[in-house]
């Protein structure tokens, strides 16, 4: 199993680039720069590199069933 947390403690999340066939960890305290920066040296600053679609859409429900907004549905 791989390990969800930095050395640090942070949780690492998953970002995938399809352009480059790549996938990786990083740290939530350094993701939007991570990616930001994939993205400016290897992209030309196109939005390529992106968390993991499935988790950011798992993040996104929770978010949603936090605030109350999927209540009757």
């Amino acid at each position: 199993m791989t390990n969800a947390y930095s050395d640090d403690g942070d949780p690492l999340v998953p970002i995938v680039c399809a352009e480059c066939g790549t996938r990786s960890r990083v740290a939530l305290s350094e993701l939007a720069d991570s990616v930001a920066r994939h993205n400016d040296q290897l992209h030309d600053g196109e939005e390529v590199a992106r968390v993991d679609p499935d988790v950011a859409d798992r993040i996104a429900d929770l978010i949603a069933e936090e605030l109350g907004l999927l209540e009757g549905s």
